[in-house]
């Protein structure tokens, strides 16, 4: 089946939004509209929709037009299998001991290394970003020093990658929180969790920050991931700080590398130490303890 794309990009997250509802409201409409800030810095945001039918193209032009929006790039797609693409795409990714791969890829495993299964799905965290890379080396090295945490948090955790490799490495540590502010990537993670047999080890939660019950009830935490984005990261420091125990760790990621001396001030300024900080193309992962 042929399916069309229609993506522009404009300033501010409540234009991005109102224009995206407005969107969804087309003739033909989309059968997906989604709304994301983009990663590099600029502070866009991108606006995009998914149609089975050609859409409509002065609809879209008026609608830019109206939201101050740059033109829409439409684009058609061509008739692929995609979930066989995708497999060939994503390859086994290897990070520290870790291995992050797909089904499709079961019987590819070397021995000696921490298998996590996760599948190409709407949630973040595969295992090919560079983010998502370096918190799981970030992990490993951590393991490495003999710092064996009994309390671990896994902040906008996507697929929940994170917490597994945690639940991996450290038999005894209980409980595992994993939590994201988005239904749909709480529902994969409780899929993968699931599926690598981790489900009485990592409980799933949907939650704002450490907002949920279960998050406050736990806390504080030995260890806390938390691979987000720069803004959201210094806005949750204060509560960074008061959810970590004494002689606990945080790993952060989401960080463009000319952002991450932004971050590390901020966090220092709580009383944090920085005791790593690890780059992988355009991110920077930091490993900061606190005293």
């Amino acid at each position: 089946m042929t399916t069309w794309t229609a993506l522009t990009t404009l300033e501010g997250q409540q234009s991005a939004e109102a224009l995206g509802e407005a969107m969804e409201r087309l003739s033909p409409a989309p059968t997906g509209v989604g709304v994301f800030e983009l990663e590099d810095g600029s502070g866009l945001w991108e606006v995009g929709g998914y149609f089975t039918e050609a859409p409509d193209i002065a609809g879209l032009a008026l609608l830019a037009t109206l939201h101050g929006a740059a033109d829409f790039a439409v684009s058609e797609l061509p008739e692929k299998d995609w979930v066989a693409e995708v497999r060939r795409e994503l390859a086994p990714v290897e990070a520290g001991r870790f291995i992050v791969y797909g089904s499709h890829d079961a019987d590819k495993l070397p021995e000696g290394r921490i298998g996590l299964l996760i599948e190409a799905s709407m949630a973040f965290g595969t295992g090919h970003h560079g983010t998502t890379q370096g918190c799981l080396a970030a992990l490993d090295g951590l393991a490495a020093t003999g710092f064996t945490p009994a309390r671990v948090a896994d902040i906008g955790c996507g697929t929940a990658v994170l917490a597994m490799g945690a639940a991996r490495l450290w038999p005894e540590a209980a409980p595992i929180i994993a939590s994201d502010i988005d239904e749909v990537a709480v529902e994969v993670a409780r899929a993968n969790v699931a599926a690598n047999g981790l489900e009485t080890r990592v409980d799933c939660v949907e939650a704002a920050g450490f907002s949920h019950e279960s998050l406050k009830n736990v806390a504080p935490f030995d260890l806390i991931f938390a691979n987000i984005l720069k803004g959201p990261l210094i806005a949750l420091a204060p509560d960074m700080r008061e959810a970590v125990a004494p002689g606990g760790h945080v790993i952060l990621s989401g960080i463009l590398n000319p952002q991450a001396e932004e971050v590390i001030d901020v966090y220092c300024g709580l009383g944090f130490n920085l005791a790593e900080e690890r780059r992988i193309v355009d991110w920077t992962t930091l490993v900061l303890h606190l005293v």
